[in-house]
């Protein structure tokens, strides 16, 4: 049995336009593309492939499925072969068990699949008919969301009073599903389990393939946690996810750009103002699995943390992650209290793509940083600056970036080429010694003002 993670990987890295045009010839139209349907040998282009959606669908003869589904039905080949080929076009390498699987069994994380996308609809629902979501209704419009922008990502509310989980519960999905999907919680002192999401504007969650995997949360009004999570389970791994990835990953691969943001608002926000390739990590600091699916997108990351603080922190960890892997960021630096969201409902997308256009590297942005305080400035921290630059030297993967990177640290700071390659080549941590601030802070202590 090839394991699920392993086709995880390969319906995220399928592209699904290119396997299905190797068998159908296929025109653009809008965001999609069509042709004749190769299923009940039509004429007419009624059947279509939606990038966006990584999926197909005749509307003649009703079929429809993805990447592996077509390649099954198309080519004849049971699950695993078709598995095998879609991994060998998307380059992925397919992990399996001893058993093989049979040509007609059921993925078996459908049935939570069900559940998540049963309870993501009635979310929906309740946001627009329930009287009691006025307050996320009036939440959205503070923030400039339409109904029509707020539906296409699937923006709900789940009810305080979780008349939701007896909805799921009549449509047959047991508490044991809804225990293992993350939409209940078991009660540490044995009594029945409750509603995860209680008074909150929800966000799904999907995968590549755009099935449902978890929520995201936000209170309204006072409470803790401002967001909440689906937990950790079969579905939904956070150091995996993206928030937006499922209509994101075309756009990437098309414009051969991704851009980073911070909040499930900022990617929602850039969208519509058709710069659709923004993609949001569950928690400031973007994860190794994270940035190991950009890596396989695309080599050219955006990074569009807000400029405060802890916006640089999470900004030069994304980045640190993201060089270990030989792609080379870069950091782009919004006004003072602007934030994605903000800024494209103020200036829209062509301005935004102007202040892209002025994205620095990465190691030239801690550079700015460290000379704005004066650190090259004076003797006595003109070391410490220098430490403070290494770790980025150290985590550049590509072998030609970190040359160049040397080569910048040398310059800025006036020390011999040949001591910055000898610093930059000593273990970060020698046995016995703590390890160092700048290796748990990628920001080092540099400044975090938000000017530049």
């Amino acid at each position: 049995m090839i394991t699920p993670e392993s086709i995880d990987r390969v319906r995220e890295a399928a592209d699904i336009v290119d396997i299905v045009g190797e068998h159908v010839k296929l025109k653009r139209a809008g965001a999609d593309f069509r042709g004749p349907c190769p299923f009940h040998g039509g004429k007419n282009p009624n059947f279509s492939v939606s990038p966006k959606r990584n999926a197909y669908h005749c509307f003649k003869c009703g079929v429809s499925g993805d990447a592996i589904g077509f390649v099954r039905e198309h080519l004849g080949m049971d699950f695993v072969e078709a598995v095998r080929y879609v991994a060998a076009r998307a380059g992925v390498d397919v992990q399996e068990t001893r058993a093989a699987r049979g040509p007609e069994e059921r993925d078996p994380r459908e049935p939570l699949w069900e559940c998540t996308a049963a309870a993501a609809e009635l979310f929906r629902t309740a946001l627009w008919d329930d009287d009691e979501a006025a307050p996320a209704r009036d939440y959205l419009a503070s923030r400039g969301l339409a109904k029509t922008e707020a539906d296409r990502f699937g923006l709900g509310y789940a009810p305080r009073d979780a008349r939701w989980i007896e909805r799921l519960r009549a449509l047959g999905h047991d508490d044991a599903r809804l225990l293992e999907g993350g939409l209940l919680v078991q009660r540490e002192d044995g009594s029945p389990p409750r509603a995860r999401f209680r008074g909150r504007l929800m966000f799904p969650i999907h995968d590549a393939s755009a099935r449902v995997v978890g929520f995201g949360g936000r209170v309204l009004g006072e409470g803790e946690p401002k967001y909440l999570n689906s937990p950790q389970g079969t579905l939904f791994d956070k150091g995996r996810s993206l928030y937006g990835l499922s209509w994101a990953k075309h756009p990437i691969r098309k414009r051969e750009r991704v851009l980073v943001v911070e909040g499930y608002f900022d990617a929602i926000r850039l969208a519509p103002a058709g710069i659709e390739e923004a993609v949001a990590p569950l928690g400031t600091a973007l994860t190794e699995g994270q940035a190991a699916i950009l890596a396989k997108l695309t080599r050219n990351v955006f990074l569009l943390y807000d400029s405060d603080e802890a916006g640089l922190k999470a900004t030069f960890r994304a980045g640190l992650e993201l060089l270990r892997l030989g792609v080379s960021p870069r950091v782009v630096t919004l006004p003072n209290g602007e934030d994605p969201d903000t800024f494209v409902r103020a200036h829209g997308a062509e301005r935004m793509e102007q202040v892209l256009a002025q994205g620095v590297d990465l190691l030239d942005r801690q550079i700015q940083l460290l000379e704005r305080r004066g650190w090259f400035a004076e003797l006595h921290k003109k070391r410490r600056a220098i430490d403070k630059l290494l770790p980025t030297v150290r985590a550049c993967a590509d072998p030609v970036t970190r040359d160049l990177y040397v080569s910048r640290v040398a310059e800025v700071s006036g020390v011999d080429r040949a001591t910055v390659q000898r610093e930059a080549e000593q273990e970060e941590r020698r046995p016995g010694q703590r390890t160092p601030r700048i290796a748990r802070d990628p920001l080092g202590g540099a400044p975090a003002a938000g000017t530049g």
